[in-house]
């Protein structure tokens, strides 16, 4: 059995595992109510009908920030821990598996659990808001890039939980650090900048820095890339207003993300290779 073929075995193995953890559920059910409820508020009934689709993805995209790094978190941060506290690691190492196509696998099989739980949720949110109101190709288009981003994001976080989870050789401790780095990330970063806002009135990180700190978050990138998209077909304010204003190309806070995905996949192997299971 060669590389490829030892990567997807261990990738289906873990999606199946996945899929039985009702945290995964769970997840998917809350993705979908949270995706229907925003779809409507605000939407207008009849005087937004041709914007209907792009007013959902909007506000769907300030969602995705916070559920699916959470999601990706869940079902990612005892993939590797847990293995070691179960006793399982050192029988995984015994086969002709070595630790990067473990890593690699189970990554596999993790984004994919994850990319269920968002095309389900944003599957049934844009179905029924189509169904509505009507559907148009902007608004299409713009789904489908709210659709791929989120699983690029996703599979940030997924990366970020593994990395935690070979750093650790106990499920609490990798649990305890996954909530951690979610409130940095998704919560105090955005805060941190507000407070710096506030602190520079209108100064030099103000006017220079602050849009270079928000795409380095990984999440923050993620919305302002689809929000950019946008354009001005949304009304948005506070850090998404700054999605009109960029200094810069909008692929920059992809190039962002991508640098988050490398950095932790990166991160996760090192790790990996000093595990002691």
């Amino acid at each position: 059995m060669n590389t490829p073929a030892r990567v997807a075995a261990v990738a289906g193995t873990e999606f199946k595992i996945a899929l039985r953890n009702r945290w995964v559920l769970l997840a998917t059910m809350l993705l979908t109510l949270f995706s229907l409820a925003l779809s409507f508020p605000g939407t207008g009934g009849g005087t937004l009908k041709a914007s209907a689709l792009l007013m959902a993805a909007a506000s769907i995209s300030t969602l995705a920030v916070y559920l699916i790094p959470l999601i990706a978190l869940l079902v990612s941060y005892d993939s590797f821990a847990g293995e070691v506290e179960r006793g399982t690691m050192a029988l995984i190492l015994a086969t002709p598996v070595n630790r990067g196509e473990l890593l690699f696998g189970k990554f596999l099989g993790l984004c994919l659990v994850v990319f269920i739980a968002i095309a389900v949720g944003f599957g049934i949110a844009v179905a029924v808001t189509a169904g509505f109101y009507g559907s148009d190709v902007t608004g299409i288009e713009a789904w489908l890039r709210l659709l791929i981003t989120a699983i690029f994001l996703g599979a940030v976080f997924v990366a970020a939980g593994m990395a935690l989870s070979t750093a650790v050789p106990r499920t609490g401790t990798a649990a305890a650090l996954a909530v951690g780095l979610w409130l940095v990330l998704v919560v105090l970063y955005d805060l941190a900048l507000l407070a710096g806002l506030v602190v520079d009135e209108g100064g030099f990180f103000t006017k220079v820095l602050f849009p270079y700190f928000v795409v380095l978050n990984p999440g923050d990138a993620f919305r302002i890339f689809n929000l950019a998209g946008l354009e001005s077909a949304t009304p948005v304010s506070g850090l998404d207003g700054l999605a009109n204003t960029l200094p810069f190309s909008p692929v920059l806070a992809l190039a962002a993300m991508a640098f988050w995905l490398v950095a932790m996949l990166g991160a996760g192997l090192f790790s990996a290779r000093r595990l002691t299971p």
